[in-house]
Order: C-alpha cells, then sequence, then structure tokens
C-alpha cells in the first residue's frame, strides 16, 4: 500500500478554528477580528465530529498570527495564545489518532505577516541577513507580497536559510503527529522549492500527505510577478484552465485541491442547462488527464468563496444533489463546516468591498442545526466509508 493511500476515500472536515467552537461570542462575527473559537473547542466537540463519521480533520491555521483567520504569521514553530497552546494541539492530535481519525494542518510557506521579526528586521537594517529572505524591489517599503497584500511581504524560498526555516518548521510540525499539510498558495513559490520540500518531508514522513492550493482565480495582471508558474502570463492571458495548473504539481505533491470539480458543481447546480449527465462526462474527461496516484480532494465550498448553499439560492434539495454526486466520486471528500447543517450566508462576499469572506466564515452554529440534512450527510458519509 501506498503510504499516503490513507487519504484516498476519506472525509475530511475543514475547521476555521476561530469560527468552529469555544468562541465567547457570535456578536461582530462580520468583523475581521478574533471571536475566541480554540483548539480546546475542537477538542470538545470530537463527538460531534465522530457521530458525523468523518474521517480526518483539516485546521486552518494555528502558528503565531496578527490576524484571526491565522494566514498572517509572525512565527512559524509557535502556536497562537488565541487559539490555545502545544499542550493544546499535542491533546488534538493524540485524541483524533485514538479515534482512529487522521489529522492534517493548514501550511502557509509562501509569505508571513509584516510583523514577523524577521520582516521588521529586514525593513530596519539595510545590512540584516534577513533582506535576502524577501523580495525587495525597492527598500525598504517596496517588496512583492502575496498578490498585492501588503501586510503579506513574499518569502524567498529558493534563499536556502530562508527555505530551511520554512522545512524545518513543517518537520517540526509533523514530529507532534499531524498527518500532512494543505499547502497554502502553492503557485507562489518555484517548482524548485516544492521538489526540495517533497523530497524533504517524504524522506523522514513518507505517509505525511501534501495536497496544495493551486487556484488563479481573481488574480491581476500586476500580481504575475508574485506567482512562479510555468508560461503564466499565457496561463493568464488565456484563461488556461485548472487542469493545466494542477499538472505542474504531479510528481511534486500528492495531490491538488480541485477546484474544477467545484466549479462544474456550481455550474450544476445555478444552470438549469447542465444535466447530470452532462457533469458526470466532463468529470470523466478531467479525471481522466490525472494519474490514478495523484489526489484530487473534492470541495463544494470553502473559506474564500460563497457558501455553497447561498450560490443555489438556499435550495436543500440543490446541495443534497451536489453533495451525492461529491460522495459518488473515488476522489476524498471535504466537507466545510456548517455546511452538513445547512449554513448559509445573506450577502455574496463579492458584493462587500473589505472583509466580504467573513460572510463564508460565520459562527458555527450549535444551536439551530438543520438535522435531516445532517443525517442525509452521515449516510453519505457511512456509504463513502465502506468503499
Amino acid at each position: 500500500m501506498n503510504d499516503t493511500e490513507w487519504i484516498k476515500n476519506s472525509v475530511i472536515y475543514h475547521i476555521f478554528i476561530d469560527r468552529f467552537a469555544g468562541f465567547k461570542t457570535v456578536e461582530n462575527w462580520d468583523q475581521p477580528i478574533f471571536l475566541g473559537g480554540n483548539i480546546r473547542g475542537i477538542i470538545e466537540k470530537l463527538p460531534y465530529l465522530l457521530d458525523l463519521d468523518v474521517t480526518t480533520l483539516w485546521i486552518s491555521p494555528f502558528y503565531q498570527t496578527s490576524a484571526y483567520h491565522g494566514y498572517h504569521i509572525t512565527d512559524f514553530y509557535q502556536v497562537d495564545p488565541h487559539y490555545g497552546t502545544i499542550d493544546d494541539i499535542k491533546e488534538l492530535i493524540q485524541q483524533t489518532h485514538a479515534y482512529d481519525l487522521h489529522i492534517i494542518a493548514d501550511f502557509v510557506p509562501n509569505h508571513c505577516s509584516v510583523y514577523h521579526p524577521f520582516f521588521k528586521q529586514a525593513q530596519n537594517d539595510k545590512n540584516s541577513p534577513y533582506k535576502d529572505w524577501f523580495f525587495f524591489t525597492r527598500w525598504p517599503d517596496h517588496y512583492l507580497c502575496f498578490l498585492s497584500v501588503k501586510e503579506i511581504p513574499k518569502l524567498n524560498l529558493d534563499n536556502p536559510p530562508t527555505r530551511d526555516h520554512i522545512i524545518n518548521a513543517a518537520t517540526y510540525w509533523l514530529n507532534l503527529g499531524f498527518d500532512g499539510f494543505r499547502l497554502d498558495h502553492v503557485i507562489g513559490p518555484s517548482h524548485k522549492f516544492w521538489r526540495y520540500f517533497y523530497h524533504e518531508i517524504k524522506d523522514r514522513f513518507p505517509h505525511a500527505v501534501l495536497i496544495g492550493e493551486a487556484w488563479m482565480r481573481g488574480i491581476k495582471k500586476q500580481d504575475l510577478c508574485t506567482i512562479q508558474i510555468r508560461h503564466k502570463f499565457l496561463r493568464w492571458l488565456s484563461g488556461a484552465s485548472s487542469d493545466m495548473v494542477f499538472k505542474e504539481y504531479i510528481g511534486e505533491l500528492d495531490g491538488v485541491l480541485d477546484f474544477k470539480m467545484q466549479e462544474l458543481m456550481k455550474q450544476y447546480a445555478t444552470n438549469k442547462k447542465t444535466s447530470e449527465k452532462k457533469l458526470y462526462k466532463q468529470l470523466e474527461k478531467h479525471y481522466a488527464s490525472f494519474p490514478k496516484n495523484f489526489f484530487l480532494p473534492t470541495f463544494l465550498d470553502n473559506h474564500d468563496m460563497d457558501r455553497f448553499l447561498f450560490s443555489c439560492g438556499n435550495d436543500k434539495k440543490k446541495l443534497k444533489a451536489a453533495a451525492a454526486i461529491q460522495f459518488s466520486l473515488s476522489q476524498p471528500a471535504i466537507i466545510y463546516y456548517g455546511t452538513e447543517i445547512g449554513m448559509t450566508q445573506t450577502t455574496s462576499q463579492g458584493v462587500i468591498p473589505s472583509n466580504g469572506d467573513l460572510q463564508a466564515r460565520q459562527p458555527m452554529n450549535w444551536i439551530n442545526q438543520d438535522k435531516a440534512l445532517y443525517t442525509f450527510y452521515k449516510k453519505l458519509i457511512q456509504k463513502k466509508n465502506k468503499k
């Protein structure tokens, strides 16, 4: 058995830590602030996740951070106090494994927060050894970042000390017992970095699964200098299909999140012209171009897009039809927290000038849950688990 074969039919539950459990308040959820969701909250909700029958947890970044969502990292080796302690992480891993579940963490190698001490030092001292850790276009205030988000400067991962710092952080967390990573924004770092990363991780942790987020939606021309996929200008110009981008990571990662499947599912659910037969044909064609051992975990929505139920006009029949198809595919299936109980939103994030993504990051509803939908999901999961 391939060491990462465990992921193949898994049902992955995607947890956004600050908004899942343990939060102190649900007020001001539409503000980019910490609500208090934490790791201890996840531990306390393990009975809920066991009852649902999921097989793998995926948790959002828990490293020291300057933002509630965890993607603006100030220390790759520490747990942010908002989320808990290193002991909480150890306990979550231990409990997860005791129940025969796997657990993967979101890992963010491409960038860090402007408040990271290494970046602050690089900005303050022209001769700092950390200056080479970043891409200054005009020191000290002009630098490449994640797309055009100035709060998160891009790391120069082809600089050996930077690369080693990030890879050592990854191995530190895998040593604690994580079963792998969802790797954020893999189109940012170079292929050279990913080949090195993959080799280093697999040498020590052959069972650790490495799934990339290779997503090009919404990238503007001026942001192309921050990404490192092949033929990027032509790809961008032609609006190249996701499959072309995904294929770049065959042999460099164990798989990538299946944004193509998500697009097709959304078209199917929102467009009367797409029949189920046509959808399956499109999916068949899509899967045919990838090797069997390259995983394409499926999802209907995530923390960066409108909730699927909202996109379907809150028609639960459409959500159920889409979920039934998702779970029939021979790929890992991801459930974004709350989808199984009917969580939705009132406004599309696209029409909100800033922090619109908070619409899809509302606190988990532990009180008013659609029990029938939950039971429907539970049956889909049990059926998939028997495969």
